[in-house]
């Protein structure tokens, strides 16, 4: 970390699916770096976990059971968080699902969920702290997107799709909310060593397995929650108030471009 403050005053950060994984990760590094955190995780007793593991570092956390599909839900949470902490300057979209199905079996039911989540309940989130962001004249947003929505992936056509959704919806509101003193970024992590990707390989939906992927990525290694945490950090101090509408690959250079 840095030696100087991340920012000039106290800041409160958002962190869906901060419960575990790459959410956690990030929870756990903006509260070090000295926000006041809310982990937002649709299973509660994770989110509340991972904020227990904070305030035991002496940090400053609360964890609350939200599902980003549920506009309501992230209304009330996000009143919640400014009574407790006040309004949130920092938020980071990381809450995610990435079924894999074979295009032509793809049912609506499957696409609107994973569109829900993935892509409308990140929008929801922008358009819910953006007010708050706006007052105070300074803010930032990452969304945690996927190499999919840039290359593609068979057997998550709609994953992809919603991925590349974020992607747009970022460099959007970059353009948007700049003169508002509001950076936008997005973070495609490809193969990042998580519960979902350990699922993923189990269920026989990575080919030959994670180390066959490994061999070729040029460094040679699987990705760490830590990694999209240490650039996420970054992105949301007041020392990067000059990158916004970007698109920051931390994938250890499986894709370039």
């Amino acid at each position: 970390m840095s030696s100087f403050p991340a920012w000039a005053e106290p800041r409160t950060a958002i962190v869906t699916g901060g419960g575990r994984g790459i959410g956690a990760a990030i929870s756990s590094r903006l509260a070090a770096e000295g926000a006041a955190v809310a982990v937002w995780d649709l299973d509660g007793d994770t989110a509340k976990a991972t904020a227990a593991a904070i305030e035991e570092a002496g940090g400053r956390a609360v964890g609350l059971a939200v599902d980003v599909a549920d506009r309501a839900r992230i209304d009330a949470a996000v009143a919640e968080v400014d009574a407790l902490f006040g309004p949130a300057t920092i938020l980071v979209n990381n809450a995610g699902i990435s079924p894999f199905k074979r295009f032509l079996d793809i049912t609506r039911d499957d696409y609107d969920r994973v569109f829900a989540v993935n892509l409308r309940g990140t929008f929801d989130c922008c358009q819910a702290v953006a007010p708050g962001m706006i007052a105070a004249r300074w803010g930032r947003i990452v969304n945690i997107a996927s190499s999919a929505g840039q290359t593609g992936n068979a057997l998550q056509t709609h994953y992809a799709a919603t991925k590349a959704g974020v992607i747009g919806l970022t460099m959007s509101l970059a353009k948007e909310l700049g003169p508002k003193g509001i950076t936008v970024n997005a973070i495609p992590p490809s193969f990042v060593d998580t519960p979902t990707l350990q699922t993923s390989q189990a269920a026989g939906f990575l080919g030959q397995g994670v180390e066959t992927h490994v061999k070729t990525t040029p460094v040679r290694r699987v990705g760490r929650p830590e990694d999209i945490a240490a650039a996420c950090a970054y992105l949301v101090r007041d020392e990067a108030s000059f990158i916004t509408g970007q698109v920051v690959g931390v994938n250890g250079g499986r894709t370039i471009g």
